[in-house]
């Protein structure tokens, strides 16, 4: 997939903003990954540093350090773990297992149906509610047990029939 004009345009709209080039990394990233799906295409990594005068390397190591980016194809519905020391005291592990088992999937991969992945970040910021999940970039799930996956999932299930509907 090749960007876009207007994600270019929206890019560099960018660069004035910025005391150099590189300091827009982190920007064009989320809107990459905004007009890819979700993720990251490996194609689009060139683009972004050409925009950027740098090198591609640059962008694909900052690309893979962060877990807010995604370097494959994600479900409509991406569900993280967190697996950070106060979460895994208190069960993430299980929770995980648990929607592993519900889904028939495993870290890194999509459902059959294109609507759920699955993954794990080190630290969500909320340990004293742990454990916590996060949906796509800006639901928050916290104080979840194993038993919880099957409710959320089809929670989840209604939200995507629901967004499916409007946009029939």
């Amino acid at each position: 997939m090749a960007l876009s004009e207007e994600l270019k345009a929206r890019i560099r709209a960018e660069l004035p903003k910025y005391p150099e080039k590189r300091a827009v990394l982190l920007t064009a990233l989320h809107f990459v990954q905004e007009e890819c799906g979700g993720w990251l295409e490996p194609e689009v990594i060139p683009e972004v540093a050409d925009i950027l005068e740098i090198p591609p390397i640059d962008v694909k190591e900052v690309a893979s350090f962060y877990a807010m980016f995604n370097e494959t194809a994600i479900g409509k519905r991406h569900v993280r773990v967190c697996t950070g020391l106060s979460c895994c005291l208190r069960g993430a592990r299980s929770l995980q297992d648990s929607f592993e088992e519900e889904l028939n999937i495993r870290p890194g991969e999509v459902s059959d149906d294109g609507c759920f992945s699955i993954g794990s970040v080190e630290c969500l910021g909320s340990c004293g509610s742990a454990p916590v999940l996060q949906i796509n970039t800006r639901t928050y799930l916290e104080n979840l047990s194993a038993s919880d996956a099957p409710a959320i999932l089809e929670n989840l299930r209604r939200e995507i029939a629901e967004d499916e509907a409007e946009t029939a």
